[in-house]
């Protein structure tokens, strides 16, 4: 029913549609300011070259989360830093599909292929403060909230205050749903 894998190149497309067939106020409502945004080539490069690349020199990685069979959303970290640490996002693309419990099922898997792929000491993720599903989702995980501050978090992203969370290996082991 619930199952999460790597991106393919046959997924790509999935995702760039993800991005490329929202309006600009649903991504400002992400945090994600539209004028930054690459254009849909760029952007599947910048896909595509990340996906033939070892563990250990990827700057980004995805996974694609699946729902009886379908693709309904990913899971990706970026400013990875091999054994040590990276910063996490989430994204369940069709609207249908949000607020079901469906994330919470997937993201873990997700995690535990993050910390295990990539040796991670610690996964941070830093939710746009005013989108309160993740912000609540990462509470329910056992991430930790470290502080609310100002920033822009990402390439395409705006100015805005966002929410850190952490979640450590030593807390991640201890987990009763990995």
């Amino acid at each position: 029913m619930f199952n999460v894998r790597e991106i393919t190149t046959e997924d790509v497309e999935l995702l760039l549609d993800y991005w490329y067939s929202r309006s600009d106020d649903q991504l400002i409502k992400m945090g994600a300011n539209p004028s930054k945004m690459p254009s849909r080539e760029v952007f599947r490069i910048n896909i595509l070259n990340q996906l033939s690349l070892n563990y250990k020199l990827k700057k980004a990685y995805a996974t694609i989360w699946l729902y009886n069979g379908i693709p309904i959303g990913h899971n990706n970290i970026n400013k990875i830093i091999f054994g040590q640490e990276a910063y996490m996002h989430l994204h369940i693309w069709d609207v249908e599909n949000r607020l079901k419990g469906l994330g919470q099922k997937l993201i873990k898997k997700s995690i535990a292929l993050f910390f295990k792929n990539f040796n991670l000491q610690i996964l941070f993720c830093e939710p746009y403060s005013k989108n309160p599903a993740p912000n609540k989702l990462l509470r329910k995980l056992g991430f930790t909230f470290m502080k609310k501050y100002s920033t822009i978090p990402g390439s395409i992203n705006f100015k805005q205050e966002v929410n850190r969370w952490a979640l450590s290996k030593e807390k991640f082991d201890t987990l009763k749903w990995i």
